[in-house]
C-alpha cells in the first residue's frame, strides 16, 4: 500500500513539474510565481482600462504604482488610456484591494493573488507591498495577437522565499547620480527585489553630506556627494516601490576618505592622507584605540540614521589588515592593556563599541563577515560574502545562523565579475544544508553586489541587468519550482 501511494505522490509530481514547464515556455514571468494556472479567459487591453483600490491610505504606496502601471501599460501596448485612476470600485475593471499599509520591515507580508478573467482583473493582497508585487505580474501577462494586446487568462498566488532580496549599489568608489539610483530601484521592483543597500564610503569618496562634520564633503567626495534631501528622496522613492534602503558606511578599513578630512582620527601618526584614485585595498585605517574615533562616530551616526528609517545600518568591517594598527606603538601597547591577543579582536573591540552605539540609535549593526566572531553579540548582521572561511566547517552564513545570528549572502552573486547568468543561478543561498525551523529562520535571504571600480553611471546598468533578473529569481523562488 505504501508502494503504490508513493507511486501516486511521485507521478503527481512529475505531472505538476511537466504543466510547470510547459507554462514557463508560455508565459514570460520572472520571478516565476509559487502557483499559476489557466483559465483561458484573457482580458483585452483597450481605452477603457480603469484601477480601482480597496484598502487603507489610498492616496500612497498602491495610488502611485497605479499610476505608473497605466502609463506603462500605455507605453508598452500604445493603448491611449481614457478614465484610468482613480475610479469606483463596483465600475473598475483592475480591482486591488489590501488589509495593511507595510511598514516595510522584514516581517512585511508581500503575499498577493492575482486572477485574470475576461471582464475583470483581481489583486488581492495582506498589504500595499504585496499589491505591488501583484501589479507587477499582470504587466508581465501582457501579450498581443492579431485582435490587439490582452492580459493572459491566469490565476496566480504567489509570495517569496526570502524576506531580504537585495541589490547593493556601490556609490563610493564612482559616484552614481540620483537619475542612477532612480532607474535601478524602478528595475528592482519590476522583478520584485526589496532592499536596496547603498555602499556610500569608501577609500575613494564619503557620498553623505554632513552638516557636523563638513570637510567629509568639502574634502573628501571631490563635491561627488548627495545632499540630506537627496537621501531623503531616494529612500521616499524606494519606500514608495515597496523597498527598503539599507546605507552602509564602512569602518575601520576602507577609511582612506574620512582620514582625508579628518587625518587626526587615523592609526598613523603624521600621515597625509588623500583620497584613493584607484581599486584595492589600503592600509588608512580608524584609531580604534582613541575615544575621539567613537565620539565621531556617535555624532555621525546620530545625525546620518534619522536619514534612513530602515532598522539594519551597514558598517561594512571588511579587509582590514591592521597594518597601520602593527605600526602603531600606542595601538600596541592599548592591545596589551585590554587582552587582544589580534588585530581580529581589536576590531571586534571596534564592533562591539560600534553595536552599542547604533542600538542606542535603535539600529541593528550589520556588516561584512569579517565581524563574525564568538564575543560579537547576537544581534548583529552578518554579511557573507567570501563563502567558507579558514576554520569554519561551513560558510560564514550558516555559520552565522547556527551561532545565532541573522544571516543575509552575497557569495555567489558578485555582478561586478561578469560571470554567467548560469553560475548565478546555480548558486543557492542555503544549497541542501539542513537547519532547524530557528536557524532557516535567520537566513534572511541574499543580494547581488554591484562593485563600482570599473564602471561608471553610463556602463552600470549593462552590467547589472539583465542578469540580476535571474539573480532576482532565485531570491523569491522556492527549490522545488526552478
Amino acid at each position: 500500500m505504501k508502494k503504490i501511494i508513493l507511486i501516486l505522490v511521485i507521478g503527481v509530481f512529475h505531472q505538476y513539474l511537466f504543466s510547470q514547464d510547459t507554462l514557463k515556455e508560455k508565459y514570460n514571468l520572472m520571478p516565476w510565481p509559487q502557483q499559476i494556472s489557466e483559465n483561458n479567459a484573457p482580458f483585452k487591453i483597450d481605452e477603457t482600462v480603469t484601477i480601482s483600490i480597496a484598502g487603507e491610505d489610498f492616496k500612497k504606496r498602491v495610488a502611485n504604482a497605479s499610476v505608473q502601471f497605466l502609463r506603462r501599460l500605455a507605453n508598452r501596448t500604445g493603448v491611449f488610456i481614457d478614465a484610468g485612476f482613480p475610479i469606483k470600485q463596483e465600475k473598475a475593471s483592475i480591482k486591488i484591494s489590501f488589509d495593511t499599509v507595510s511598514n516595510l520591515t522584514i516581517e512585511s507580508d508581500e503575499t498577493y493573488s492575482l486572477e485574470v478573467k475576461e471582464n475583470s482583473v483581481l489583486i488581492k493582497a495582506k498589504t500595499d507591498v504585496g499589491a505591488l508585487r501583484g501589479l507587477e505580474t499582470l504587466l508581465q501577462l501582457v501579450n498581443f495577437d492579431q485582435n490587439g494586446y490582452y492580459f493572459e487568462g491566469v490565476a496566480i498566488k504567489d509570495s517569496p522565499r526570502f524576506v531580504w532580496r537585495g541589490l547593493m549599489i556601490d556609490a563610493a568608489r564612482h559616484f552614481q547620480p540620483m537619475s542612477v539610483l532612480k532607474r535601478n530601484l524602478n528595475a528592482m521592483a519590476s522583478v520584485k527585489l526589496n532592499v536596496f543597500h547603498w555602499h556610500l564610503t569608501d577609500d575613494q569618496g564619503f557620498r553623505v553630506e554632513s552638516k557636523v562634520y563638513p570637510k567629509l564633503q568639502e574634502k573628501a567626495s571631490d563635491g561627488l556627494f548627495y545632499t540630506q534631501e537627496q537621501v531623503k528622496e531616494i529612500v521616499k522613492y524606494a519606500s514608495n516601490l515597496g523597498i527598503r534602503v539599507i546605507p552602509e558606511f564602512d569602518v575601520p578599513g576602507h577609511s582612506t576618505a574620512i582620514l582625508t578630512a579628518y587625518p587626526e582620527l587615523g592609526s598613523k601618526e603624521g600621515a597625509n592622507y588623500a583620497i584613493e584614485r584607484f581599486s584595492g585595498i589600503f592600509d588608512p585605517t580608524l584609531n580604534p584605540s582613541v575615544e575621539a574615533t567613537y565620539t565621531f562616530l556617535e555624532n555621525l551616526f546620530t545625525e546620518i540614521t534619522p536619514l534612513f528609517p530602515d532598522e539594519y545600518f551597514h558598517i561594512g568591517g571588511d579587509e582590514n589588515e591592521g597594518k597601520h594598527w602593527d605600526e602603531n606603538e600606542k595601538i600596541q601597547e592599548f592591545k596589551k592593556e585590554h587582552n587582544l591577543k589580534s588585530n581580529h579582536e581589536l576590531q571586534t573591540y571596534f564592533n562591539i563599541k560600534l553595536e552599542k552605539i547604533l542600538k542606542k540609535l535603535g539600529k541593528k549593526l550589520m556588516g561584512w563577515d569579517e565581524i563574525l566572531t564568538p564575543s560579537l553579540p547576537t544581534s548583529a548582521v552578518i554579511h557573507s560574502w567570501r563563502g567558507k572561511r579558514e576554520g569554519l566547517e561551513q560558510s560564514t552564513l550558516i555559520e552565522a545562523a547556527k551561532r545565532g545570528y541573522q544571516g543575509v549572502l552575497s557569495t555567489g552573486y558578485y555582478i561586478d565579475r561578469m560571470l554567467s547568468v548560469t553560475h548565478h543561478y546555480s548558486v543557492d543561498p542555503i544549497g541542501d544544508v539542513v537547519l532547524t525551523k530557528e536557524e532557516r529562520k535567520r537566513i534572511l535571504g541574499a543580494e547581488a553586489t554591484m562593485w563600482s571600480e570599473l564602471v561608471t553611471s553610463k556602463t552600470i546598468d549593462s552590467r547589472i541587468w539583465p542578469r540580476t533578473a535571474a539573480i532576482a529569481e532565485r531570491f523569491w523562488l522556492s527549490l522545488i519550482h526552478i
